[in-house]
């Protein structure tokens, strides 16, 4: 098993943590019966969310949760049980809960999860933090969120306009029968703005990246993704598209930026290959795909230039770890080589489902939620073309950046988004401002009509704090980094088409 220890220790817990984690330590131990596996996952998570808007502070919202989600696997059967109750009295309540729930499934459930080969994980890992959160006073954070949301007002024709900044510390324990012992903090940065103007009966917004901002780290997030600059670029493009024409309707090339790849990737690859919606366990909520067990290792899911892959080492992504929830080792996986779809997204227990090998994503989006195959980071690989010659390529085009609306089937196949902005590209030269560019396509050949690729210039690390699965509904945390992409003959509208 890799060594996750160089990682660095986990961050230092603040005197007002409400979990002593060596008392949930001996509470484990001293509780857990003879089973064939039971593991105790402990979660907590502090956020606050700052918010000014129109010059004026919101209420600061701050929130705690805590608890902790017991697995047991007996005979065959699987069982669950949370508690907030991390008392001696408490612990023992929930390994008793979920022994009883095991012992039901037993001979009744999909497959014998005795064969399982749990893993037993000792490690520790922290999010690199250079600017911690506690170290920098309230009245300090508050004075940069009015700067910024200052220097989007101005013009009479702003009518809204906001800056927020959520910040997020999880920190969780998993323990299990057999010797496992993991400690995670993940320090998480959210930061955002907005501003709306209207003229003439138009109404057009511009966002911080489609409010796909977001990443692993302290405050230095905010110097990383340009938050102090990007005010005064936002009001001059959302100025320019009350006065731009729509976007022109016609097949033509489409050119997607960062922040518009990240819903690309999310909806048209991390959705369709998860494994257990394969399986058919998402089908009355979430959905199904249009991607089968026989497609792993042969189906061409791109042209030749995508390359995508699982990456939960990437330390400054949004959803970064060293174990999933099951306790698996994270490391860096292709799910997409050349065009050719090599694995599902399934987590240890899926795996054994299906026969077929997957990755470390089996995440829970809290302490009473057992953990199911989820995406983490899922990139798209750069390829060699400088942003120049993506665009002097495209004879005939439309670059589209920030993502505004989405659209897809419960097979994650037929698709339709739209963004915030976009360009006119004619004979290689971007051209002016179009207001509405929306695009559709089909999951299954969209990606084969990838024909270029930039490279690490044209790159952007983006996610999303609202990826919403499972029964109860769980909402989790997404990482997505790409390069500016190219497609050819895309079904390309503007707002009146």
């Amino acid at each position: 098993m890799p060594d996750h220890s160089a990682s660095g220790p986990p961050a230092p817990r603040d005197t007002l943590a409400f979990i002593d984690f060596d008392a949930i330590r001996r509470r484990f131990s001293d509780a857990v019966p003879d089973l064939d596996f039971c593991s105790l996952r402990v979660y907590e998570e502090r956020s606050e969310q700052l918010t000014v808007r129109q010059g004026v502070v919101q209420p600061v919202s701050t929130g705690v949760d805590v608890g902790g989600m017991v697995t047991v696997i007996h005979g065959g059967g699987l069982g669950y049980a949370a508690t907030a109750d991390l008392s001696d009295a408490g612990v023992a309540w929930a390994i008793r809960e979920a022994v009883a729930w095991a012992e039901r499934a037993a001979g009744l459930a999909v497959h014998d999860f005795s064969a399982v080969q749990m893993p037993h994980p000792r490690g520790a890992w922290a999010s690199p933090v250079a600017l911690p959160w506690e170290h920098t006073p309230l009245s300090a954070k508050l004075d940069r969120l009015r700067a910024a949301e200052a220097a989007l007002r101005g013009d009479p024709r702003i009518v809204d306009s906001a800056a927020k900044l959520w910040r997020i510390r999880a920190t969780s324990l998993y323990l299990t029968n057999g010797g496992g012992d993991v400690e995670q903090t993940a320090d998480m940065i959210v930061p955002d703005l907005e501003v709306v103007a209207a003229d003439d009966g138009v109404v057009q917004s511009r966002t911080l990246g489609g409010r796909g901002v977001c990443r692993q780290g302290g405050l230095e997030v905010l110097d990383g993704v340009g938050y102090d600059e990007a005010p005064a670029r936002l009001v001059e493009e959302v100025l320019a598209l009350l006065s731009a024409p729509e976007c022109p309707t016609g097949t033509m090339d489409l050119v997607l930026a960062p922040d518009q790849m990240v819903l690309q990737i999310h909806e048209s690859i991390g959705h369709p290959i998860e494994l257990d919606r394969i399986l058919g366990d998402e089908r009355n909520y979430a959905g199904t795909s249009f991607v089968t067990p026989e497609m792993f290792g042969t189906y061409q899911y791109g042209s030749e230039l995508l390359n995508v892959t699982f990456d939960p080492t990437q330390a400054d992504e949004f959803a970064s770890y060293a174990f999933d929830d099951d306790g698996v080792a994270a490391t860096r996986v292709p799910l997409i080589e050349r065009g050719v779809l090599l694995r599902p997204l399934g987590g240890v227990i899926s795996q054994a489902r299906a026969g077929l090998p997957g990755v470390a994503n089996s995440r829970a989006t809290s302490w009473n939620r057992p953990p199911i195959d989820r995406m983490a980071n899922i990139n798209v690989e750069p390829g060699d073309q400088p942003l120049e010659a993506l665009i002097g390529g495209v004879e005939r085009g439309v670059f589209m950046t920030s993502n505004c609306s989405w659209s897809i089937d419960d097979s994650r196949n037929k698709f339709q988004f739209g963004c915030e902005l976009g360009r006119l590209i004619v004979d290689g030269e971007l051209g002016p401002i179009v207001r509405n560019p929306n695009y559709r396509g089909v999951s299954a050949s969209f990606w084969r009509s990838l024909s270029a690729v930039g490279d690490r210039s044209t790159a952007g690390i983006m996610g999303s704090p609202f990826c919403g699965k499972g029964e109860p509904n769980q909402i989790i945390r997404v990482g997505h980094a790409s390069p500016t992409c190219v497609f050819s003959n895309v079904e390309i509208f503007g707002g009146d088409a």
